[in-house]
């Protein structure tokens, strides 16, 4: 079966916990996981963003507030399992050698979120990719593709519909790590990409619609990040 796994962003899943998208993205992942078996890593979004914003006028160091933000994520990953129900693997992996085991076990949706300090879950989701040898990554974030500038800040950013992970780590090699960034992806995630081959596509997850279309029909509002040409849009199932 098709192995896929979702960098799903905290800012597309739940910007504010009052301007969630659960009940968008319910369906559509349900739908995925009848063709395919699905990880998701879920981000911190807004809620954790503004826990770190009150730790650092604490004076909180910056690695107690990467552990506040993985909280923060793993408390998204519990309600996104409790919301799929029997369509998910009933705890919160912990390791990637966990969803690993519940994937293999009973090919439900298994859902995790950070486990390790200055590490992005996009990060986590790219190692977890690399651990199931996955046939793709999935960044689903809040940016209908991949820019050569931010676009929110430089107008003649040049939009990209398919480019290397070389091209990529070029791009990101600037962005910051600090606790809470929101860039396009980090530069460990870039560089475990880079090293497994796996390809990925960066999806505009703000319509959840533009997810299922993207893996079940081939129609992707985004950009696709592959080694050696080609596209791997639609998925074999």
């Amino acid at each position: 079966m098709t192995r896929v796994v979702l960098s799903l962003g905290g800012s597309i899943l739940f910007p504010t916990l009052e301007e969630n998208r659960l009940a968008g993205y319910l369906p559509v992942l349900r739908r995925l996981a009848e063709k395919m078996q699905v990880y998701i890593v879920v981000g911190g979004g807004g809620e954790a963003r503004r826990y770190i914003g009150v730790a650092r006028q604490a004076g909180v160091d910056e690695a107690t507030c990467d552990e506040i933000g993985i909280r923060v994520t793993r408390l998204n990953a519990l309600l996104l399992v409790s919301a799929l129900g029997d369509s998910a693997f009933p705890a919160v992996a912990e390791s990637q050698t966990e969803a690993m085991a519940a994937g293999v076990s009973t090919g439900k949706i298994v859902v995790m979120g950070g486990i390790t300090p200055a590490q992005t879950t996009d990060a986590v989701a790219a190692v977890l990719a690399e651990r199931v040898r996955a046939d793709l990554l999935v960044n689903v974030t809040s940016i209908d593709g991949i820019y050569s500038a931010d676009p929110k800040k430089d107008p003649d950013a040049i939009r990209f519909e398919s480019m290397t992970a070389d091209d990529l780590m070029q791009i990101v090699s600037g962005d910051s790590l600090c606790a809470g960034s929101n860039t396009v992806m980090d530069m460990v995630a870039v560089k475990v990409v880079q090293r497994s081959g796996i390809p990925m596509v960066v999806v505009d997850g703000r319509e959840p619609g533009n997810l299922a279309a993207a893996l079940l029909e081939g129609r992707l509002k985004g950009t696709v990040v592959i080694r050696d040409g080609g596209n791997p849009l639609p998925l074999k199932t």
